[in-house]
């Protein structure tokens, strides 16, 4: 019979830098289970672009205690390893694959005609064919401009949210266009004039989901938000309890972190109050590390400037100043210790917070050995006792790791990167540069990257086995579009709307 998998966790006060119009379970009326599905709600939380020290519980200055009160209940992965990027750390989640395979190793840009490949059995169809009632809310990312990719062709009975890569965070606009919609397994697809921030509305409705559902079916929650994705944006009552940060980037960042604590609060309150509980398994991740603009290399800001003089405010091609003037000069995440940030296959790109719990059964602490985003939908079905934990994944069934420390196996995880590729065998990780550049290095001992190992003698044939097996590793059709492509149709967020919304694109 299986127990009681979550959080226990409840603060009965909003934090006093929350937005008022943030939405509250609190004024929900208290309904009760009557029955109680015997497999455990499951409920993924993944913030975009989350920095490794951008929690409170990290060391960070941000006010985060929801998410805070979360971690020091559960089990703190001090080693999740995702994608450097969203669609690739999106598409590997959801299939247990390397997003290497899949074909999919760049972030999607919303006029790719592609999407995650058809043939791919994911999460929620999974979930679904043990009984599982399934929603998405927030941002899907991998592909739409063919009805069977969207996400209620993948397997989701319900989606409400945005269908690119991020948008404008009150008007909801993706690159002149309108990205706000819900859609349903039917077949029914609405274009959504909600009015308000984007995290707001997300929580609103993944408690909306959790208040709806049907009791006697378990539930799969995948609440995928946009914060604190650029572009830099939050309610001016959150902003001002940041006043003291100087950088305004940071400033900004600080306030949407925040917001997505409130959220996450939200969420944790409406489970109890429909008394869900002890019934419900929580993991909270990142899908990369943060933009930041320490790691920027000054050959990259010396491009931005030398094409900002080129081409001044003419906005060629599709406003790609503003897009490169975001990722190389206004990020505001901060992964300290790690090197780098997103886009990189360093640590900083790829080591993120994640955490999850199970109370009366997982004891609060940190796991120090090596979780992947791959090892997610295994572990989920070694959880729930499927028949298919062996599915041709890539990753592993990590659940006996998570639950007693019973450490297994642990895959090799290949990391696709615009940088190049890497491949971490822990504690061992080697990459290989586009110009063809190779290091190599211990990263439990030098988790910073600083010292690299590639000309060591010592070290010569473990690198050179590494290399051999990065360069074994299967390689997908590229979904992706050619970079050509991808430079002129320029993904950017908010701006004015100009064209029909994207959804009308769907064919």
């Amino acid at each position: 019979m299986y127990r009681t998998f979550f959080l226990i966790f409840l603060l009965a006060f909003q934090p006093a830098w929350a937005s008022e119009d943030q939405p509250t379970a609190v004024e929900a009326p208290l309904v009760v289970e009557t029955q109680t599905p015997s497999l455990p709600n499951i409920v993924l939380i993944i913030a975009d672009d989350l920095g490794w020290n951008d929690l409170g519980y990290q060391g960070s200055e941000i006010h985060t205690p929801h998410i805070d009160a979360l971690a020091a209940s559960g089990v703190r992965l001090n080693r999740f390893y995702v994608q450097p990027q969203c669609t690739p750390t999106r598409a590997s989640l959801l299939t247990g694959k390397s997003s290497t395979r899949l074909g999919l190793t760049e972030a999607m840009i919303s006029h790719n005609p592609k999407g995650l490949p058809l043939e791919e059995k994911v999460m929620p169809e999974y979930l679904k064919g043990v009984g599982y009632q399934t929603a998405l809310v927030g941002k899907w990312h991998l592909g739409f401009h063919e009805r069977d990719y969207l996400p209620t062709s993948r397997g989701f009975d319900t989606f409400y949210g945005h269908l690119t890569g991020g948008i404008g965070y009150w008007n909801h606009l993706h690159a002149g266009r309108y990205d706000w919609q819900r859609l349903d397994a039917d077949g029914n697809a609405e274009v959504i004039r909600d009015e308000g921030y984007a995290t707001h509305l997300i929580a609103q409705e993944a408690v909306s989901v959790i208040e709806k559902r049907k009791v006697d079916e378990p539930l799969f929650l995948y609440a995928a938000f946009n914060a604190p994705h650029l572009p830099n944006d939050a309610p001016d009552e959150t902003l001002a309890a940041y006043d003291g940060i100087e950088s305004p980037h940071r400033r900004a960042y600080a306030a949407m972190v925040t917001e997505l604590d409130g959220a996450v609060g939200n969420i944790v309150d409406a489970l109890e109050q429909q008394g869900m509980l002890d019934n419900t398994l929580i993991w909270f991740m990142s899908d990369n590390g943060g933009t930041n603009v320490t790691y920027s290399s000054d050959r990259a800001v010396s491009i931005y400037t030398t094409l900002d003089n080129w081409f001044g405010e003419t906005r060629i091609p599709i406003n790609l100043l503003q897009f490169m003037r975001d990722i190389i000069l206004t990020g505001g995440g901060d992964n300290t210790p790690l090197r780098n940030g997103k886009r990189s296959f360093y640590e900083g790109g790829v080591r993120v917070p994640g955490f999850l719990y199970w109370r009366d059964e997982l004891a609060a602490g940190e796991m120090n050995l090596p979780v992947t985003v791959q090892d997610i939908l295994p572990s989920i079905l070694g959880l729930i006792e499927s028949k298919e934990t062996d599915a041709g994944f890539d990753g592993a069934n990590r659940w006996p790791l998570l639950r007693d420390g019973t450490p297994g196996e642990a895959p090799d995880f290949v990391i696709a990167s615009g940088w190049g590729e890497a491949l971490i065998r822990y504690p061992w990780k080697v990459l290989r540069h586009k110009s063809g550049d190779i290091e190599f290095f211990n990263i439990e001992e030098d988790p910073s990257e600083l010292e690299n190992l590639a000309e060591s003698e010592t070290h010569a044939a473990l690198r050179d086995e590494l290399l051999a097996d990065l360069d074994a590793h299967p390689r997908g059709e590229p979904v992706n579009l050619p970079a050509y492509q991808r430079a002129w149709y320029v993904d950017y967020y908010g701006d004015e709307e100009v064209d029909e919304p994207w959804l009308n694109l769907v064919q």
